[in-house]
């Protein structure tokens, strides 16, 4: 029987095994490396888009707080004109008052009281004059006392005079003014003007 010797061709099988092993393992490490870059990749780009995104975001966030600034502003402004409006209506409604006030005067100063000295602090009247008696000054707060313009008197120095001078009382006294307009009154005089 001829001798066949297997050696060789097992070399040569271990061989062709061994290449095709590293070529498998070659494969699947340039596979793993392939699908691992890939991965970086589409990662890398996701982050990318996502900054992207983000700053557009920040961006928009940054003009709206801009705009919020300009709208909190504009009603800061708003409050104060329509402060400022309610202070030249007010104002508006008590110009013809004080014509008023002078007028009220006149009619319940009573006979024998001259007054010397007037002055008004916002709605406070501060009077002071010569009566010919204290008893004239007590009929002059009764008469501020009923009076649709004047309120709230309150006499705070009554200096007696005797002698020849012929001078009875000197006082000083002070008053409230009582406001007869109403916010309809300045609406109506707003639309007269408006009509105009």
């Amino acid at each position: 029987m001829p001798r066949i010797n297997l050696l060789p061709w097992r070399q040569a099988e271990r061989t062709r095994k061994r290449q095709e092993f590293i070529l498998s393992l070659g494969a699947a490490v340039a596979t793993a490396a392939l699908v691992t870059l890939i991965g970086r990749w589409q990662m890398s780009s996701a982050i990318s888009h996502q900054n992207d995104r983000n700053g557009i975001l920040k961006d928009e966030i940054a003009e709206l707080d801009k705009q919020i600034a300009e709208i909190e502003g504009l009603e800061d402004q708003k409050s104060r004109l329509l402060a400022r409006m309610e202070i030249i209506e007010t104002l508006q409604r008590s110009r013809p008052e004080i014509v008023h006030v002078f007028d009220e005067l006149v009619r319940i100063l009573p006979e024998g009281v001259y007054l010397t000295y007037l002055k008004q602090t916002g709605t406070s009247f501060e009077m002071r004059g010569v009566a010919q008696s204290s008893t004239r000054v007590s009929a002059f707060m009764r008469n501020i006392d009923t009076s649709e313009w004047l309120a709230d008197p309150a006499l705070r120095i009554v200096e007696t005079k005797g002698g020849d001078s012929g001078r009875g009382a000197d006082f000083t006294l002070f008053a409230t003014q009582r406001s007869r307009a109403t916010p309809e009154d300045g609406q109506a005089a707003g639309e007269k003007v408006a009509a105009k």
